[in-house]
């Protein structure tokens, strides 16, 4: 037999047919067997089995599905807005941020912080992109540079080499 897919059924179909394949499994089927008849790999048959087990029918139950409430939720226009003005006039560490630069995880931590609205690192880059900040590689030059003096030893000193 083909097998199924199976999460394409509604929940409640999943939840009966997870509910179908434990009793036959319980009322002396092998995983095998129910493989054969349902359509459903064993292993998947097999971790229903241990499911049971452990929790009895609500381990069978159909969870909620989707995010979890305050995960991944979308910021608001003002909040966006806002989150935006503080990364063009601030630095992390004026924000008591572990961070020195603003990276994907530092935007993060500044909207949990400020919003309470939990993001991935992918959702703050896609807010980064969307609000036109560009990764941008640090200029490798020492910030003591004196840049007269290094002009002086070019013009005097260099040309003597």
């Amino acid at each position: 037999m083909e097998r199924a897919d199976t999460r394409r059924l509604s929940p409640v179909a999943q939840e009966e047919l997870r509910r179908r394949a434990v009793a036959a499994v319980l009322g002396g089927a092998t995983r095998t067997e129910v493989e054969s008849l349902l359509g459903i790999p064993r292993q998947t048959v097999g971790q229903w089995v241990k499911a049971y087990e452990r929790g009895g029918e609500a381990a069978l139950a159909s969870k909620r599905r989707g995010r979890r409430e305050g995960e991944g939720a979308k910021l608001e226009p003002w909040q966006a807005a806002q989150v935006a003005r503080t990364l063009r006039d601030r630095r992390p560490e004026q924000l008591k941020l572990p961070f020195y630069l603003w990276t994907r995880e530092a935007v993060a931590e500044l909207i949990r912080r400020r919003y309470g609205v939990r993001v991935s690192r992918w959702t703050a880059g896609r807010y980064l992109k969307r609000w036109g900040f560009t990764p941008q590689k640090p200029v490798r030059r020492a910030w003591e540079r004196n840049g007269a003096a290094v002009k002086r030893w070019l013009d005097e000193e260099y040309p003597k080499l």
